[in-house]
């Protein structure tokens, strides 16, 4: 294995995923190996695939991911081939058996043994080290590991266990170094961050978290992504209110409004209390942009349970949605105790009703902006634009800000823009006088 230089990861799924592969290339490249991430050109060496096993559509990219390279080495055109991550973590017994090309499998919380399998050693003083692959001025820090929720369609913890939080000193040490490199965006994830704390600090502490991060001089952004609203903690609200650095922007799943269907979800809260904390966020944050994810054709829906989430959407005008149809996932509660029973073609249609009314939301609330003046940060240069993101947008996920080339521009830095367009998901500016 020694001679093998090289070494490909490629990622699927989440940013979580993201930052385990950054945090494991770091290892690897210290021991003298070069490493690549998601590269186009893999003819050489070793792969390591980081898979994702959440829903349907993410397992059969993460099986098909696997064969391609299967074949790779059948050819000779790659010589070793590992796979982890949430897929490895469900169905390591049955992909040794369907794919025997692949060396080894390996769960998603095995650094130690990935490591020990292609000969290097696990340094546990390079906690805080990662290769960073988003660009250069945006990273995501991961602050906890697995969930403790019991939402009956989803397997999370059972692929990633019991909610283990990373301790504030130590997450506040790898925040710093990310802003050393360059980093002026942190996002802040977890498969549940208003959960942090609980099991180490026997309390919440996401707010005290936070308090910090914005102690670190060179970050400007911190955004948080996936907060579960039963009992959202009232000191993350206060900690936003006081500090300019975090984004006006909250990615919190609903997943539905019905309270019949939430039950059968097993989400812990109900929809007054789901209305209750949108319109505290609203008036207690004026202005925040408030993220959210739906999930449609979960037993037991009923027409009159989605015109009930459809009608919600309508007066709730969420900034940004996402939808999804139900899933049946093995290892999960509702695949044991409730039949899938909704046809696939409904489901569907149930996302595209959510999409279209959201697509008119969205073109609703961007028109809005025209004429307003945003502090955009640069991500990337295409053929005739500059790609940016306002405060109240994520990576990846959101609307961008496109700005002719003809400006001169730096990746990485902040702006003033006038917005002198829109349409659903996007906006066009000019450069400010204001610069």
């Amino acid at each position: 294995m020694k001679d093998r230089k090289v070494i490909h990861f490629v990622t699927l799924g989440c940013s979580k995923n993201l930052v385990d592969s950054e945090h494991l290339m770091k290892q690897i490249e210290l021991s003298g190996y070069k490493v690549t991430h998601n590269s186009d050109k893999i003819s050489s060496g070793t792969v390591i695939v980081n898979t994702c096993g959440f829903i349907r559509d993410a397992k059969q990219e993460s099986i098909d991911t696997i064969l391609e390279l299967a074949q790779a080495k059948i050819d000779g055109r790659i010589q070793g081939l590992y796979v982890m991550g949430c897929l490895s973590q469900l169905y390591k017994d049955e992909l040794k058996n369907e794919i025997p090309e692949v060396d080894q499998f390996f769960g998603v919380n095995n650094f130690e043994e990935i490591l020990k399998d292609i000969g290097i050693g696990y340094n546990r003083e390079l906690l805080n080290e990662r290769i960073q692959t988003t660009p250069k001025h945006f990273a995501y820090l991961k602050i906890s590991e697995g969930c403790d929720r019991t939402c009956a369609f989803c397997s999370i913890p059972t692929i990633r266990g019991r909610h283990t939080s990373i301790s504030i000193e130590i997450l506040k040490a790898e925040a710093q170094k990310l802003a050393d490199q360059g980093v002026k965006e942190l996002i802040v994830i977890a498969q549940d961050i208003t959960y942090y704390g609980l099991d180490i600090y026997k309390e919440q502490r996401l707010a005290a978290l936070l308090k910090e991060l914005v102690t670190i001089k060179d970050l400007e952004w911190i955004r948080l992504h996936y907060a579960y609203p039963h009992k959202f903690p009232q000191d993350v609200i206060r900690v936003m209110k006081e500090n300019p650095k975090i984004c006006r922007y909250l990615d919190i799943p609903f997943q539905h409004i019905s309270d019949k269907v939430l039950k059968q979800m097993k989400r812990g809260n109900n929809r007054s209390q789901a209305v209750e904390l949108i319109q505290q966020l609203r008036q207690e944050l004026p202005g925040i942009a408030l993220r959210t994810t739906m999930l449609v054709g979960h037993p037991g829906e009923t027409e009159q349970d989605f015109n009930e989430l459809l009608e919600f959407v309508k007066e709730t005008k969420f900034d940004r949605l996402g939808v999804f149809p139900y899933s049946h996932e093995d290892h999960s509660y509702a695949f044991d105790h409730y039949q899938d029973e909704i046809p696939d073609e409904i489901k569907e249609a149930r996302v595209e009703a959510i999409m279209q009314l959201q697509q008119e939301i969205s073109a609703e609330i961007n028109h809005s902006k025209i004429g307003k003046t945003l502090r955009v940060i640069i991500d990337q240069k295409e053929s005739e634009y500059w790609i940016g993101r306002t405060e109240f947008d994520s990576p990846e996920v959101d609307n961008e800000v496109l700005i002719p080339i003809s400006t001169d521009l730096k990746i990485g830095r902040f702006y003033d823009v006038k917005i002198i367009n829109a349409n659903e998901y996007d906006l066009l500016g000019e450069l400010s006088d204001e610069n």
